[in-house]
């Protein structure tokens, strides 16, 4: 499915403020969604002793993503000072630990030890726990198509704002 953004038209805009209810701005139901999905994958990953702070960067990672404090930040859209006290806890338990970089002295990498590669195996399975819990009664096309729409919102938020007409 294409995600690119798509042209703006001379079609009146799908949403209007004169006429939606907050309960219907999709904005704000995706807000609800995502610290409704947050609130649950936190308590899905209780038994494993991790926050929802501290399992997107073992998870990020052991994915390759990111490998220092600054790109961990940034992709948990978090300051270098909240990554850094999260690094610390997940070094406390022993998930990861903080090497030198030896092409540069000034970067410290960050990888996941043996208790982390462990830990990290099950983080998968206890997202797909809770999105199914999510997604119960939609069907494999519904998904699909959620996941296509949420792409094009992307893509579109991601192209510069047309100047307004007028």
């Amino acid at each position: 499915m294409n995600t690119e953004p798509i042209a703006p038209s001379d079609e009146s805009p799908p949403y209007r403020c004169d006429r939606t209810r907050v309960e219907d701005n999709p904005g704000y139901l995706i807000r609800l969604v995502f610290n409704s999905l947050n609130r649950a994958l936190d308590q899905e990953m209780a038994p494993l002793g991790l926050t929802a702070t501290q399992w997107r960067p073992v998870a990020m990672v052991a994915l390759g993503r990111a490998d220092t404090a600054a790109e961990l930040a940034r992709l948990n859209e978090v300051d270098t000072g909240a990554m850094t006290r999260t690094l610390d806890r997940l070094e406390a338990k022993k998930l990861l630990r903080r090497q030198r970089s030896e092409q540069d002295r000034r970067v410290i990498k960050i990888e996941l030890t043996e208790e982390g590669e462990a830990m990290v195996r099950e983080i998968p399975m206890n997202i797909a726990r809770t999105l199914n819990h999510y997604l119960r009664g939609f069907s494999e096309h519904e998904v699909e198509l959620l996941t296509h729409f949420l792409r094009r919102m992307l893509a579109n938020g991601s192209a510069p704002v047309p100047p307004p007409k007028g």
